[in-house]
């Protein structure tokens, strides 16, 4: 059965149904050795090629969603490749059965906690776009006095570099002396927007940790540089804040009627 170019090859990993469309108006697309063209359709059966290289395509009834929850560390890359040799946090995870992983987007180097990877390209690209104000929430150690009036500057609305940031919410969690501990929430996910809201303020942020990714919370027991598969109705609650349909691993019919059969045999 035929489907649309763009969603074989999100499917496929490759990317969001927007970023390949882009491509195959680019050029940058072929069926069966013809350039391909936007709204074409193709199958399993045919040879796709991105950039003249053949991509290996699996049946739609095959594809399935998986969704890695990976603890960064200190002193890893958000990037596949580092021209300077740094470990990256693509270094420790496990193969994917198609496509590839993609980042769920990103976190500095000196920034540690949750970190998702996916092999759904516009699950992947609906989740870090703004228009869907998926929200994340961070610990952040700041070091320096922070006032009543700072706290309502962050909620309200900061200016910085022409664009107007803020925090969804700004929540103390204690501490002593110069540094404290607070909580806060993002609507996106802007370049280094924690640390320099705070900065705006007059104050450094000696230690940063994402610890949520809209309804997903950083395992409790997950070591630094260790990662785990969401579990079903996780990948589900992601996709429905997205208004997104997917098929996780464990949810298709094959697996469905083969651990059936299992349970049966067991009787």
């Amino acid at each position: 059965m035929s489907e649309k170019l763009q969603k074989i090859l999100a499917n496929a990993g490759l990317g969001s149904r927007r970023e390949i469309e882009k491509w195959i108006e680019g050029g940058r697309v072929s069926v069966n050795g013809s350039i391909a063209k936007l709204g074409e359709r193709a199958t399993d059966k045919d040879t796709i090629r991105v950039d003249g290289r053949i991509i290996s395509i699996i049946s739609a009834e095959e594809t399935y969603t998986r969704v890695l929850a990976y603890n960064k560390p200190l002193g890893e890359v958000s990037t596949k490749k580092d021209p300077e040799g740094r470990a990256t946090v693509f270094d420790n995870l496990p193969n994917t059965s198609f496509g590839r992983w993609i980042s769920i987007g990103r976190l500095d180097i000196n920034t540690t906690g949750l970190l998702l990877f996916t092999n759904n390209g516009e699950l992947a690209h609906r989740l870090m776009h703004p228009s869907y104000q998926v929200e994340r929430k961070y610990a952040v150690r700041v070091h320096g006095e922070v006032t009543p009036e700072m706290i309502s500057n962050l909620t309200k609305g900061v200016l910085i570099e022409g664009d107007t940031c803020q925090f969804t919410y700004v929540q103390d969690k204690g501490g002593e002396g110069a540094n404290h501990w607070y909580e806060v929430g993002l609507a996106e996910g802007k370049n280094r927007e924690v640390r320099k809201l705070w900065e705006s303020q007059g104050v450094e942020v000696s230690r940063l940790m994402r610890v949520q990714y809209g309804p997903i919370s950083l395992p409790t027991r997950l070591s630094r540089g260790r990662w785990v598969d969401l579990e079903e109705q996780e990948i589900n609650d992601l996709a429905k804040l997205v208004e997104l349909e997917v098929t996780p691993r464990r949810a298709r019919p094959e697996v469905q009627k083969r651990q059936k059969k299992n349970i049966w045999k067991k009787r």
